[in-house]
């Protein structure tokens, strides 16, 4: 059963590292929060209007990693492995303080956000965690790819399948399900590209700060790095994790069942806008109410609505 109160981070926590994207290195300090504060990011090396709340609505440029931006142009990118992290260890509310306009990428997976997370140890709150209930299947399909959502009783699943015409990675399909409880091969699963295309990526002024200590670089059928794949499911464990955080940015968990194919950062960004387009599409309720007391009257969906 999901846990039913808000949590927080204990103590401060405290990593530096290098952003895969803009090459620059970067400390970040993660914060207690109080109740209903949410996530949100600060970039202490800008001293006006440096607050960007890590939500669907600001998402912008999602090429290859999550950027989020404020209303005065404030960006902060490659949030997605830390929000998983606070997805699966259930952190509700927090403050992330960066020096730099890139969270670090640290070895490529999430699994570094986790263990900081796990060595401070979690605090429950007062206040009960909100999560959001799908009413009704929304679904993209944009040529070969597609995603959607469709209602589930007090769970998550996350169906992934990936399709490539490298010999190794192949078409692979795996499906997560949080009452599972065991998140460890998604955590610890790196970002991943093929050797092939390195030299587009550079060109389009990213993977400034990628080198093969944070992502699995495949050549034909040879994995570059010495340590091989953690688990032989990396390459599609790592894009679940993804998903996690980008789903993280509804500002709340979500009970429901996600299905996509050759899915990415964009795709789940179009589906959360479309879902939350709706009204009639979720509610906002605590685990375990009752079904007559599931439904948000139409004034409380318009301040939920204008919230997330």
């Amino acid at each position: 059963m999901p846990q039913q109160n808000q949590k927080t981070i204990k103590d401060t926590i405290k990593l530096f590292g290098v952003g895969l994207h803009n090459g620059i290195n970067a400390n970040l300090t993660i914060k207690p929060a109080v109740e209903n504060f949410g996530i949100k990011f600060c970039r202490v090396d800008i001293d006006k209007e440096n607050l960007i709340e890590a939500n669907y609505q600001n998402v912008v440029e999602p090429i290859l990693c999550t950027k989020i931006k404020n209303s005065s142009g404030t960006t902060v990118s490659t949030v997605e492995h830390l929000m998983a992290a606070f997805f699966g260890e259930g952190i509700d509310n927090a403050l992330v303080e960066i020096d730099a306009a890139e969270v670090p990428i640290l070895d490529g997976s999430a699994s570094e956000f986790v263990e900081a997370i796990r060595n401070v140890g979690t605090k429950e709150q007062k206040k009960l965690r909100k999560f959001i209930k799908v009413l009704k299947k929304v679904e993209i399909q944009e040529g070969v790819k597609s995603i959607s959502i469709e209602p589930l009783a007090n769970d998550l699943i996350v169906d992934f399948e990936i399709v490539y015409s490298n010999p190794l990675i192949r078409t692979r399909r795996k499906e997560f399900k949080l009452s599972d409880g065991d998140l460890t091969n998604i955590y610890t699963s790196r970002t991943f590209c093929l050797y092939e295309d390195i030299d587009f990526i550079k060109s389009q002024g990213l993977a400034k700060g990628g080198s093969l200590e944070n992502a699995i670089v495949i050549r034909g059928n040879e994995i570059l790095n010495d340590d091989g794949l953690r688990n032989r499911h990396e390459f599609v464990y790592h894009k679940i994790l993804d998903c996690l955080g980008d789903l993280m940015l509804s500002g709340y968990r979500i009970f429901g069942h996600v299905k996509t194919s050759q899915g990415g950062h964009a795709l789940t960004n179009k589906l959360l806008i479309k879902f939350f387009s709706d009204k009639s599409n979720w509610s906002l309720e605590n685990v375990n109410s009752s079904e007559e007391n599931n439904q948000i009257t139409e004034s409380s969906k318009k301040s939920v609505s204008a919230s997330i």
